[in-house]
């Protein structure tokens, strides 16, 4: 008659269920270890352990959480990464925060090194200035390009848009009636309009087939500094001095929300189609996050020291490529750290590494389907970083322009073509400069 010890060494070899309820597959992990086929990748930990452990020893396989088989089931797929992915990265660190061991955490700190180390050396190429378009008589605030990626428009402090050929960097068109400077500028995916705010309190909807006004949005109470569009509604949300985001119907002209729970001025909005699908910073050095469907904030973002100026989306593309799927994100700047989070829930991710002091403060973001992150300052400074590592790849300082002070360097606006291989900025010295990777 078998002991209780071989009718367990039998059914893990033999594959064969024991009938002996009370005995409990100890050597699970082990077991799983052996059996995790490419097959089964793309299976959660549960369903591997299931199937390697039989069908009448689920109940109890399930119950085995160890360390072992952890490691078990992420090994295999860990090891098609090449050396400094994201995904490491994050593998290593959640595998510290479940098993407190410090085996992991020294594992997360050398990926990420060699991670930076992968991005200064090339992984993403230089760029380089191309074109300087010059036209505005006033700073340059704010830059969209059109879905086509013909061309691109540009708001300034002198109260006109301009809209540019992206080819050649000549002037196409000029649009006047604001009466005051134009702080922001979205063109819709879905309907031929150009959405403008500006210092004038007015956010206004243009008609890009007639290149007139046909919508005017009334309730904010001083100038309008941030807009974004819904990527699948259609609804603007815009922000400003008034500390409050409001939400519009575009086709009524209604406010549809009041979001005012900023003590202090909306400098930027993201929008998204999975919640949250709004997001605000402020001046007050917080970020919101807003259920758009009951109008109320969902989590309040505390980790900035000082006042935010910019949000960026990190593309589904990037992520992607990245092997980072699925992962949702975004940045924010302040003159304390560019920082990135993780969504939905708006966990702080990482600081993007930088080789300058963090005393400059950084009016606009961008990020392409490479994954690259731009920034820009109130120095003329143009900072490149690989999202998916925080490391530094280049950094940039655009030229004053001749008959400028040296104090109107600062990059105010900065945005990619559709293609992400094209970087236009908007400066204080009146300039549009055009900037591409070096061939």
């Amino acid at each position: 008659k078998k002991t209780t010890r071989e009718r367990k060494r039998a059914a893990i070899v033999d594959e064969t269920p024991s009938d002996d309820d009370n005995v409990r597959p100890r050597h699970v992990g082990q077991h799983v270890e052996r059996q995790f086929t490419p097959e089964m990748r793309g299976s959660s930990r549960e369903t591997v352990i299931v199937q390697s452990a039989g069908a009448e020893n689920a109940e109890t396989a399930l119950q085995v959480s160890t360390r072992r088989d952890i490691v078990a089931a992420t090994q295999d797929t860990r090891s098609s990464h090449e050396p400094g992915d994201g995904a490491q990265v994050r593998e290593a660190a959640w595998l510290a925060a479940r098993s407190g061991d410090t085996q992991y955490t020294a594992m997360a700190s050398a990926v990420q090194i060699r991670a930076e180390t992968k991005a200064r050396e090339g992984v993403h190429t230089a760029w380089r200035l191309y074109r300087v378009i010059s036209g505005h008589q006033g700073w340059v605030r704010s830059v969209a390009v059109d879905p086509s990626n013909s061309w691109f428009a540009s708001g300034s402090a002198d109260r006109t848009i301009k809209a540019w050929d992206l080819a050649s960097g000549t002037l196409k068109l000029t649009l006047t009636g604001h009466v005051g400077g134009v702080r922001a500028l979205v063109l819709s995916h879905r309907h031929p309009y150009l959405f403008s705010a500006g210092d004038d309190n007015q956010v206004k909807c243009w008609d890009l087939e007639y290149n007139k006004v046909v919508r005017h949005y009334h309730g904010h109470l001083s100038g309008v500094y941030a807009a974004a569009l819904h990527p699948a509604l259609d609804v603007l949300a815009t922000g400003g001095r008034d500390s409050t985001v409001r939400i519009w119907d575009i086709r009524t002209k209604q406010q549809v929300h009041a979001l005012a729970s900023h003590r202090d001025v909306v400098n930027a909005i993201l929008t998204d189609s999975s919640d949250p699908q709004i997001i605000s910073a402020s001046a007050d050095k917080t970020i919101r996050l807003w259920d758009l469907a009951a109008g109320k904030s969902m989590r309040t973002l505390t980790n900035h020291r000082k006042g935010i100026r910019a949000l960026a989306h990190f593309p589904a593309a990037a992520a992607c490529a990245a092997d980072l799927d699925g992962v949702r994100s975004f940045a924010s700047a302040s003159a304390d750290r560019i920082k990135t989070w993780e969504l939905p829930d708006g966990n702080f991710w990482r600081n993007m590494s930088s080789d300058v002091t963090h005393d400059r403060i950084v009016h606009a973001l961008a990020c392409n389907e490479d994954g690259l992150l731009v920034s820009g300052d109130d120095a003329g400074s143009i900072g490149f970083f690989d999202y998916s590592s925080a490391a530094q790849t280049q950094r940039l300082h655009a030229q004053v322009q001749p008959g400028s002070l040296a104090s109107e360097a600062a990059i105010l606006c900065v945005a990619f073509d559709q293609t992400g291989l094209r970087l236009i900025t908007g400066e204080a010295d009146k300039s549009i400069k055009m900037w591409k990777p070096e061939s």
